[in-house]
């Protein structure tokens, strides 16, 4: 018998710490090559970490929830004589079966014997539901209840698109819901006691004995209820560290314009009837997407970077558009981006958009999905809002924001009538873009959205 012991890899892009989110085997179960052992968070991603050897598990040498460093020791596999460890790796890899999985490793789909422990979040019931592992872990991660989801699979199966609309439906109501109404009408809280003069809150008072007929104070050692600490690390780390570095060194102007956007409207429902988009999910976004990219070619400097270099400070002017999409995800914000973007068609574009909202959401973004961004786009009408001062995600010069698209009355040809509108607004580095050029491009992709036959060329 011999011991193997496994450390953190560096899995990809030069992270240097990752957080053990949940350990997926225990002490004495049996696992083979390829076998998730936990998953981990990045500063990048979520990515399930796979076994590199196969043997019985020792010990677990880190806590769930624990940050650790690259290169500590995680756990111990015992080994009978004459198995031999595998090859650690360097960089992560997507599998559209398991998930994400490390290069060296395979695909991570075979089968494993070795017991399971329980998972760490709730289980929602689904008895009766068609769904495949993974459809069931995005839907667990995104809180969809597989019950209120109408299955569109062959033989009444669940799939990815199916989760992916019940749970983007549900955010667009999500922040005007009504609260139901509690059992207890009428409840006493424990009001905190005003400091002393000259004391600020949380600075502890000299002790006085309680006057007489006073209610006993409240323990020590009693939790605060009132509020509550979360720690700030992984994805969300990184995005606050990003949001801050960019906030405080580009000076950020921001402009918009509303939109009537109509005939976006037309042409997205047509694209919805085409048999050509019959595999694919159309939305606004996709105009928009296309007149961003458009409107970047018209005034190539929104598309521009700041270089700081020792000598002093370059524009990097960038002929190519590696466009970015804003993603809420359960873990933080993240903005993976559609490489290349500039060389796709309507369909193609429409289909990279469908995979980069996908992988986001399963928290399976690569560190490489989210580099080299050239300008981004931040669907911030999902959520209802009609507009916002969005902040430039570092390494680019340029975001811009689509709010929400409703019926508002507009004044067409002299008459008042009911259109679809919504307002583009976008961030600039005032270091890069000058007023005239902001303006111009934002006008551009209105344009587009107004008139979306400014695309055919």
């Amino acid at each position: 018998m011999s011991t193997q012991t496994f450390t953190l890899p560096d899995v990809g892009e030069g992270l240097t710490e990752a957080e053990i989110v949940s350990w997926r085997v225990a002490p004495g179960d049996t696992v083979a090559v390829n076998d998730v052992i936990c998953e981990i968070e990045t500063a990048k991603s979520l990515v399930e970490l796979p076994s590199p050897h196969a043997g019985t598990v020792g010990e677990l040498l880190a806590e769930e929830g624990a940050t650790i460093d690259v290169g500590t020791p995680i756990i111990t596999f015992v080994q009978d004589d004459g198995s031999a460890p595998v090859a650690e790796p360097s960089a992560p890899a997507a599998d559209e079966g398991s998930g994400s999985v490390l290069v060296g490793y395979g695909s991570g789909s075979g089968a494993s014997s070795r017991r399971r422990r329980p998972a760490a979040r709730p289980v929602r019931s689904s008895v009766g539901v068609i769904a495949k592992p993974p459809i069931r872990k995005l839907a667990r991660d995104l809180g969809v209840d597989l019950a209120a989801v109408t299955p569109t699979g062959a033989d009444g199966e669940v799939t990815r698109e199916d989760v992916m609309t019940q749970a983007q439906q549900a955010s667009v109501f999500r922040n005007i819901r009504t609260p139901e109404w509690g059992d207890v009408r009428e409840e006493t809280v424990p009001a905190p006691a005003p400091a002393p003069v000259g004391l600020a809150r949380g600075v502890a008072a000299p002790a006085h004995p309680a006057p007489a007929g006073a209610a006993p104070e409240r323990p020590e050692s009693a939790p605060d209820e009132r509020t509550e600490s979360i720690p700030v690390k992984g994805v969300r780390k990184a995005s606050a560290n990003a949001m801050v570095q960019s906030a405080y060194t580009a000076p950020h102007v921001t402009v918009w314009k509303e939109v009537d956007a109509s005939r976006t409207m037309e042409l997205v429902k047509r694209l919805k009837a085409s048999p050509d988009f019959a595999d694919v999910k159309v939305s606004p976004l996709l105009i928009m997407a296309r007149a961003v990219i458009w409107a970047v070619r018209r005034t190539p400097m929104v598309n521009a970077a700041w270089v700081q270099g020792g000598n002093g400070a370059d524009i990097l002017v960038r002929h190519y558009v590696n466009l970015g999409i804003a993603a809420a995800t359960p873990r933080g914000l993240i903005v993976p981006n559609i490489k290349d973007a500039q060389n796709l068609g309507m369909r193609d574009l429409a289909r990279a958009l469908n995979r980069l909202t996908l992988t986001a959401r399963e928290g399976k973004s690569t560190p490489a999905d989210q580099q080299g961004g050239t300008i981004t786009i931040t669907n911030i009408g999902v959520f209802g809002m009609d507009a916002g001062t969005p902040i430039i995600n570092p390494g680019e010069s340029g975001i811009v924001a689509m709010g929400t698209i409703s019926q508002k009355p507009w004044v067409v040809d002299g008459e008042v009538r009911p259109r679809w509108v919504t307002t583009v607004a976008g961030s600039f580095d005032h270091r890069v873009i000058d007023g005239d050029e902001m303006s111009r491009f934002i006008a551009d992709v209105a344009a587009v959205l107004e008139e979306p036959a400014l695309l055919v060329d």
